[in-house]
């Protein structure tokens, strides 16, 4: 199985949780995972991609602009319609909008016929409810959270494609 992590980054942050989430999903058998900035893609394992998760720092208690913008009008080539997606964020402050960024991206998903993965309890600790937060500037500290949840995203995706 093949799941592709897409994310946009601006001080590398982002782009760090996406491969601790990455690294978290490979130690999953049976699992090959990639992750890309937005801006420079592998269409053929993205196209071939079994699930997605979706990553972006907080703007204005929000995504970027250019993911907001991937979301909408750039993704019309990926299958993603009945697939299970899975969304994150960073951002420089506690409470600085990241489970507003989390849920636009997650509602984006969902018109485009995605399912959206939320271990919320189910897991048990630590509790990942829409997706993880990285809060800048100790990027260290999230590894753990953050490989976590790849670990349980790929093994949901495993059992939503059998």
């Amino acid at each position: 199985m093949k799941i592709t992590v897409f994310y946009d980054s601006r001080t590398n942050n982002t782009a760090t949780m996406a491969q601790y989430i990455v690294d978290g999903m490979t130690t999953v058998e049976g699992v090959e995972a990639k992750a890309f900035n937005i801006t420079e893609i592998d269409e053929e394992f993205a196209k071939a991609s079994d699930a997605f998760v979706f990553g972006s720092p907080t703007y204005a208690a929000g995504p970027t602009a250019e993911m907001y913008n991937f979301l909408l009008n750039q993704t019309r080539q990926y299958p993603f319609a009945g697939k299970l997606a899975g969304v994150f964020a960073t951002e420089q402050f506690i409470h600085g909008g990241a489970d507003v960024t989390m849920l636009r991206m997650a509602e984006t998903l969902l018109v485009k016929g995605m399912m959206i993965y939320s271990g919320g309890g189910s897991w048990g600790m630590p509790v990942i409810h829409f997706g993880p937060v990285e809060v800048s500037p100790d990027t260290e500290a999230f590894k753990d959270l953050f490989t976590v949840y790849g670990e349980r995203f790929a093994k949901q995706a495993l059992k939503v494609t059998k």
